[in-house]
């Protein structure tokens, strides 16, 4: 039976806590012979995180869509306790494009006091966010692979937005042979460019306005990559116009191979353009393809 421990009895869509209840209901999709999707979010949710419901949805019978702030990818001094927890938005959200369950797992269930397990991804997850946050993707892939174990989906959606996270679940899941098809989705921005982001919330009104110049340089790279210009010089001057907008420091921004996340050099043709840039207390990550 598929449990519903909802907070609000008017909410069709089932909320399940605990990992015997995912599976008495994943069973019970398999029974019917329906394909599974899986959407990993840790919550306050926004168009971009539907867009990858949809999306899922077009892939498969049903979307199983977990919310958990996973406090392994986050270092002492960043946002975990004040990151934005919105349990029946989340909920309502889900419910109004189609989701079909909803997983919500405490931390005692996802790291019981016995763990003791690390999942450890070296190739894309040495550098860029690996370099200013090291303790990022243990914490990400160890999450994710509780997930995939969890829910065993057929499909995990995940949004390019987090590109480098993306390339980072593709890695483990082809070398640990998991039976899961990771597809990514392009980002869902703003009418001005800006990525969409749970963290956008931090944001001021002032920086708001400011936080579009980051998809506003990283253009002008790829512009400049595309017509042959200096890469390097596009890269500083991305970098000082950022700083002279507002934003402060520039972690990073870097062309690199989009497949494997290496430093990309002249023969590289398969090009990503990666940032992370400081505006007020909100670090502010994006990426395009070049």
């Amino acid at each position: 039976m598929l449990t519903s421990v909802a907070n609000n009895a008017s909410l069709a869509l089932p909320r399940v806590r605990d990992l015997a209840a995912l599976r008495e209901a994943v069973a019970g999709f398999r029974k019917q012979g329906l394909r599974v999707g899986f959407v990993p979010t840790m919550g306050a949710l926004h168009e971009g995180h539907l867009a990858l419901v949809r999306h899922a949805k077009t892939l498969c019978d049903v979307v199983v869509v977990s919310v958990f702030v996973n406090p392994k990818q986050f270092a002492p001094h960043e946002d975990f306790d004040r990151y934005p927890r919105t349990e029946d938005r989340d909920a309502q959200l889900l419910e109004s494009v189609g989701a079909h369950l909803l997983y919500l797992p405490t931390v005692d269930i996802m790291y019981p006091a016995v763990f003791a397990s690390t999942v450890h991804i070296e190739g894309p997850a040495r550098e860029l966010e690996g370099s200013f946050r090291p303790q990022f993707f243990d914490g990400v892939a160890t999450v994710v692979m509780k997930l995939f174990n969890q829910v065993q989906p057929d499909v995990a959606v995940f949004g390019e937005k987090d590109y480098q996270q993306l390339q980072v679940v593709k890695t483990f899941v082809r070398d640990l042979d998991l039976p899961v098809a990771v597809v990514g989705m392009p980002t869902v921005r703003e009418a001005d460019g800006l990525a969409l982001s749970s963290r956008n919330a931090y944001l001021s009104a002032d920086e708001r306005q400011t936080a579009a110049r980051l998809i506003v340089e990283l253009n002008a790279v790829a512009e400049a990559v595309r017509s042959g210009g200096d890469r390097a010089a596009a890269l500083e001057a991305a970098k000082a116009n950022l700083l002279a907008a507002g934003f402060g420091p520039v972690d990073y921004v870097d062309l690199r191979d989009a497949d494997t996340l290496a430093v990309a050099d002249a023969q590289t043709t398969n090009l990503r353009l990666l940032a992370a840039a400081w505006l007020g207390k909100t670090r502010l990550i994006d990426n395009i393809a070049v």
